[in-house]
């Protein structure tokens, strides 16, 4: 048979560098991605095994050189074994993109060197930084990467946003001071982006809650594209409706909003249905044409070519040894309450109903509310980690580690940030409308007490110093009162 193309179900491109006429395309339902493996289990969102499902089939569609490999049910095998049962005898060669997941590929190259074949792997299309710029900035030879210098210099590699003489049009490399307003209470954001279900989403949905009935979140809200076609209809309608508005309400919580001002792209851009540099030069013409701020311009291509591109590095060169930090030694056990919404704390409560409806909420309610939280809960760094992986549509090894173990739970102790992201219900309720009451007493002792627990860490960082100081004038009795309702709260959670 010679060469066989392998395709997995993060890597659905228009333009698919291992498909070439005349050659078998195993389009592969790996365990891995659907939470069914043996060895890493998990209880993945409904939405998201239906926007795999239904995306990996309408993909096929039409498609008379792809082979569909699903694990039969009932059947536990690994990546591994279904490569094995999958992959004829007759074949000497592999062609595959770069799954950009670790385990993933250690698999394969287990199953290729126990063949004894051969196999070819293409940069992924998924990520638009070469890979001598990634590793220049987030490699073993940079001491401490940093997200502003990679992203200064991705910038001007590209040549986006800037003068002819390399500085940043503008002035700023960031407007992020220009992105930090709440949204009003009285205004309506425009509606919800959803994408029709056709045939492969009613199919999808109708096997998930077959195959899946116990897995966490609904099924039946799924309004996200699965086809080429309808990722860029929903690129569009957010530079349309929302690209202008994106940057003032970047970091704003609503509770009445979901979406507000969010392109909701991860979705589908992780799977490959559209690629980052289309997104990029999209918006760029829709900013020109229509005079978009440059504080969402100029936020929106952070995230992008920015903060996405950054994490991946980390990732590729730095992922093992973040994945297994644990710098403030957390053990406790992440309680069925962060599954049901039912910890008590509005906020919290809030973000998690709408993860369980749709799989997804923005950036500042992933880092601030949720991680942020689940940081003063003391909650085990892997505990978090599944937390994320099971419950979003666009999680992925390469996503979740450097955000969870990195960003929000500062588990690696500062591979790559300069402090953890923590605070008091004080900045959760300056970026929303939530009221004051019991949640901001119990937000705030346990923001206090973690103050008081790691005061050494606090008082040595000149930018936390302030914090340190602030616990140690409180008086005793305060300092009493605060450890008595954290200490009543974390052990109430079930």
């Amino acid at each position: 048979m010679g060469t066989v193309s392998l395709v997995y179900p993060h890597q659905l491109f228009e333009d698919h560098p291992a498909r070439h006429k005349g050659q078998l395309i195993l389009l592969i339902e790996d365990p891995l991605f659907f939470g069914n493996d043996p060895h890493w289990p998990l209880g993945v969102h409904k939405q998201r095994l239906v926007l795999h499902r239904a995306s990996m089939k309408a993909w096929a569609k039409g498609k008379k050189d792809i082979r569909y490999v699903e694990v039969p049910l009932g059947a536990e095998l690994d990546s591994v074994d279904l490569l094995e049962k999958a992959v004829a005898k007759t074949v000497t060669c592999l062609e595959l993109v770069d799954p950009f997941d670790d385990v993933l590929m250690r698999r394969i190259r287990r199953f290729v060197e126990g063949r004894g074949i051969e196999m070819v792997v293409h940069p992924t299309p998924n990520f638009l930084t070469p890979p001598d710029f990634l590793e220049k900035h987030t490699g073993p030879s940079r001491k401490k990467p940093f997200m502003a210098t990679f992203y200064q210099e991705q910038r001007r590699r590209m040549s986006i946003i800037v003068e002819v003489d390399g500085s940043p049009v503008g002035g700023h490399w960031s407007f992020d001071t220009e992105n930090r307003q709440r949204f009003p209470e009285d205004h309506l954001a425009p509606g919800e982006p959803r994408t029709k279900a056709n045939e492969q989403v009613r199919g999808a949905i109708e096997w998930v809650e077959r195959r899946f009935p116990g897995n966490p979140g609904r099924a039946d809200t799924f309004a996200y594209p699965v086809t080429r076609h309808d990722a860029l209809a929903w690129l569009d309608r957010f530079l349309a409706e929302r690209f202008a508005d994106f940057g003032a309400y970047e970091d704003a919580l609503s509770r009445n909003h979901r979406v507000l001002f969010h392109s909701v792209l991860t979705p589908i851009l992780n799977i490959g249905l559209l690629d980052p540099q289309e997104i990029v030069d999209r918006a760029l013409v829709h900013a020109a044409k229509h005079n978009v701020p440059m504080n969402s311009l100029e936020g929106f291509i952070r995230q992008v070519i920015g903060w996405r591109e950054f994490m991946a590095g980390i990732y590729r060169h730095r992922g093992v040894e973040i994945r297994n930090g644990n710098f403030w030694n957390h053990d406790r056990p992440m309680p069925r309450a962060f599954y049901e919404g039912t910890t008590g704390i509005p906020p919290v409560d809030d973000t998690i109903r709408r993860v369980l409806d749709h799989g997804w909420c923005h950036h500042i309610e992933r880092l601030m509310v949720m991680g942020n939280f689940m940081l003063l809960c003391r909650i085990r760094p892997h505990d978090v980690y599944r937390w994320f992986m099971e419950l979003f549509v666009d999680a992925y090894d390469w996503v979740m580690v450097p955000n969870v173990y990195g960003m929000s739970q500062f588990a690696d102790g500062g591979t790559f940030t300069t402090k953890p992201y923590l605070s008091g219900s004080n900045y959760i309720r300056k970026m929303s409308y939530y009221p004051k009451g019991d949640w901001c007493e119990t937000w705030d002792a346990l923001f206090w007490c973690f103050i008081g627990d790691h005061l050494e860490f606090f008082a040595s960082n000149p930018r936390l110093s302030m914090m340190a100081r602030t616990w140690e004038k409180l008086p005793a009795a305060k300092k009493e009162a605060h450890h008595t309702r954290a200490m009543a709260f974390l052990d109430s959670l079930a």
